[in-house]
């Protein structure tokens, strides 16, 4: 670089220029990627159980062929119903789990008695397909303790979610990774 009082030609102007754009373009890359580094694995997509509309697009729109997604019960939410409305199809013909009885299409709704009349309903997690046909009976009928969830031992977490972009409640929404999951409770939070 040419010192105070110098005159510069436009070539050592140029070079000048170029070198100095040079430095602060690696060092505002270096600042970047230290500044943002993780930022993407600092979050991960959920669904948020008060916006979705259980639609069956998780069954159906997952990049895995299994989906990621999955049914939960919250059980202090649940009534342990002998008639639970996310387990029987409207007027079933009776009130056991003989698979004709069944809503679930893939029999992954786990009925236990726990004492009369009182039942509890798991989620067997390899057979639930995320259609959400228990989410939709429990709503309309129940007190809504089953819905859907994304689980993070199987989700790719996809920059662009397939899922996400198919939602039309557009439910599916990107949380810090330090809480990924978004739970259903009693009292809806403000």
């Amino acid at each position: 670089m040419a010192g105070p009082g110098k005159n510069l030609s436009r070539r050592e102007v140029l070079r000048d220029g170029f070198q100095m754009a040079a430095l602060l373009g690696v060092g505002g890359l270096g600042g970047y990627i230290l500044g943002n580094n993780g930022r993407r694995d600092d979050l991960v997509w959920q669904i948020d159980p008060y916006k979705c509309i259980a639609c069956g697009n998780c069954a159906t729109h997952c990049v895995l062929q299994d989906s990621a997604v999955k049914c939960v019960n919250s059980f202090p939410m649940c009534g342990y119903c002998d008639l639970c409305t996310g387990y029987f199809p409207p007027e079933p013909a009776a009130l056991n789990t003989a698979a004709e009885n069944q809503l679930c299409p893939t029999g992954a709704i786990i009925r236990r008695a726990v004492e009369e009349p009182y039942y509890e309903y798991t989620i067997d997690e390899e057979l639930c397909i995320a259609c959400g046909k228990c989410v939709v009976g429990c709503a309309a009928f129940g007190n809504a303790s089953l819905y859907l969830q994304v689980r993070h031992d199987r989700c790719v977490n996809c920059h662009e979610c397939s899922i996400a972009i198919a939602c039309p409640s557009r439910a599916f929404v990107r949380v810090p990774a330090s809480q990924p999951y978004l739970l259903k409770h009693r009292i809806r939070p403000a």
